[in-house]
């Protein structure tokens, strides 16, 4: 028996990129046209980051947890359990992260932030809604491949970087996007898809714009907390 060290993560990979693409284009032929639906959504939570009144924050979060329920159930569970055996726990962790979303709902965060956030916030989420289904494109696989928001993990992970980043979310609903975008960008990896630099860069964009505003907003803070 070879010793566990010589393994890599490539050795325990139930499928290859081959059926990863194969099982995206049969699930984007099966729930269509539920992306257009979801491009809607993804525009609905880019209008909200533009307005960012407390309203505004509520509809983003409740679409952006729908997404994610949604995507638990139809991708994870109902799909991608068919050539991977996490997929039930990555479910699991989508359906945790909706009710986190949805929590952040009830209790809007601050409405005083800085032009870093809102902009740095804006600008992911525009790319995974918007520029996140034409990578499949610019591979030179189609639309029936193309990565939608709300319909694959990884566009959808993206987008909650920026509203996440946008409206100031506390850090607990950032953890299970970090994680996933781990996991995801480590998978696709190991099948040798360039893809996998996509969620990563917009994760450490993401952590590198929110700190760059806090900094910003401690004099705005100051400022609104002083007495008039």
């Amino acid at each position: 028996m070879s010793e566990w060290w010589t393994y890599s993560l490539s050795d325990f990979l139930m499928f290859s990129a081959r059926s990863y693409w194969r099982l995206t284009e049969l699930y984007n032929r099966d729930v269509w046209p539920a992306q257009l639906v979801a491009l809607a959504a993804g525009i609905v939570v880019l209008g909200c980051i533009v307005r960012s009144g407390a309203r505004a924050q509520r509809v983003a979060y409740l679409v952006l947890g729908a997404g994610w329920a949604w995507v638990g159930w139809a991708y994870h569970l109902t799909r991608y359990a068919d050539i991977n055996t996490g997929a039930p726990y990555f479910a699991a962790a989508f359906a945790l992260q909706a009710l986190l979303l949805w929590l952040c709902a009830l209790r809007p965060g601050s409405l005083t932030t800085s032009p870093l956030r809102r902009r740095g916030g804006l600008l992911i989420t525009g790319a995974g809604v918007l520029a996140y289904p034409l990578l499949a494109l610019v591979d030179g696989h189609g639309w029936s491949r193309a990565e939608v928001f709300a319909i694959v993990p990884d566009p959808t992970a993206v987008v909650t970087f920026g509203v996440l980043l946008a409206l100031r979310a506390h850090w607990l609903a950032w953890i299970i996007p970090l994680a996933w975008c781990a996991a995801s960008s480590i998978t696709l990896m190991e099948l040798r898809l360039w893809q996998a630099w996509v969620p990563a860069t917009c994760a450490v964009l993401a952590i590198t714009a929110g700190l760059a505003a806090r900094q910003q907003e401690r004099p705005l803070n100051s400022t609104a907390d002083s007495p008039t």
